[in-house]
């Protein structure tokens, strides 16, 4: 879940060694299994999102209602079985962040580990447009659940449906607050909804690169992360799943700790 600021993350190379335990090496496979290889290379399909002009201001803020009669998009599965269409978004994020800010060097599998840890690509149920057939939520952060904060509300409901307190919103699971402060259109459409999976994949890469951080660099794209959850648990898996997805092994279950 995204939080609001930058998590102080005083040794940033400490935390890279920690994460760097938990990853998977080439010949890291599950117990008795054969290692599970990249699928085929999908069909290329051209999406309007990447022949759209970048629109002339800032995106309107809001979340989109939708028909409920919507069809899952028809697209072949990409690497570890990831839902084509939130591939597309991912790749669509690195090209636009590459032309953007081309310093950060994020790659579409980063934007996919996170998507995987947090709504598990939006659980495999999107349309063609990249909108969840249900919108996606977290639990409301009243401190109900053990280990949750508790956030008051901050945007009336606008985003999260909620007054009183907010939760996690979209596949990429934004606060209302922080998708306000880092809110992008990823599809063109002049509308930065945190359900839609083009949006939040942008969103979730600007977020990550603020601060003038380069992915390549393990231990800032470490510090990246746990600026989106500061828990060593979360990086390891986002980690874990980043690497399975652009070498096309499956982690390991050590590899992916309990967050």
């Amino acid at each position: 879940m995204a939080v609001t600021a930058a998590s102080d993350v005083g040794n940033a190379s400490q935390a890279a060694a920690a994460v760097e335990q938990h990853l998977p090496g080439d010949d890291q496979i599950a117990v008795g299994a054969k290692p599970q290889t990249l699928m085929e290379p999908a069909a290329e399909t051209e999406f309007v999102v990447n022949k759209m002009a970048k629109p002339s201001g800032p995106p309107v803020v809001k979340s989109v209602a939708l028909a409920d009669n919507r069809q899952l998009a028809a697209l072949p599965a990409g690497p570890m079985g990831v839902p084509g269409i939130a591939i597309a978004a991912y790749e669509n994020a690195e090209r636009i962040l590459a032309a953007d800010n081309p310093t950060c060097n994020m790659p579409w599998s980063m934007l996919a580990g996170i998507g995987r840890v947090e709504s598990t690509h939006a659980y495999g149920k999107a349309d063609a447009d990249g909108n969840p057939l249900t919108p996606v939520y977290g639990p409301v952060l009243d401190g109900s659940l053990a280990g949750n904060n508790v956030i008051r509300d901050s945007d009336g409901g606008e985003l999260d449906g909620l007054g009183g307190y907010d939760r996690a919103i979209g596949p990429m699971q934004f606060l209302p607050q922080t998708w306000k402060r880092y809110a992008a259109d990823g599809n063109g459409d002049g509308i930065a909804d945190p359900q839609n999976l083009f949006d939040a994949a942008l969103t979730a890469g600007k977020y990550l690169c603020d601060g003038g951080l380069n992915m390549r660099d393990f231990a800032q794209q470490s510090k990246a992360i746990l600026r989106y959850n500061n828990s060593m648990a979360y990086v390891a898996n986002v980690m874990a799943w980043e690497t399975s997805y652009s070498s096309g092994v499956a982690p390991r279950a050590g590899d992916l700790p309990r967050i």
